[in-house]
């Protein structure tokens, strides 16, 4: 099975560029310690990536 990324937002992205604000809202988290689970994709990759420094991110097994 397809291995799946666990992300939580740990730090806000106010006073952070438009653009990354933007893919923080696209990951799906909407507030401080929010948490989603996306598919291991290198789209999700290279968003989450983009906001390493405001996520934290877990790889669970599906």
């Amino acid at each position: 099975m397809a291995n799946k990324l666990k992300v939580t937002l740990v730090k806000s992205a106010i006073g952070k560029p438009e653009d990354q604000k933007l893919t923080v809202k696209t990951l799906g988290l909407r507030k401080l310690n929010y948490t989603v689970v996306h598919n291991d994709t290198p789209q999700i990759r290279g968003m989450v990536n983009k906001v390493k420094h405001l996520v934290d991110v877990e790889e669970i097994e599906a």
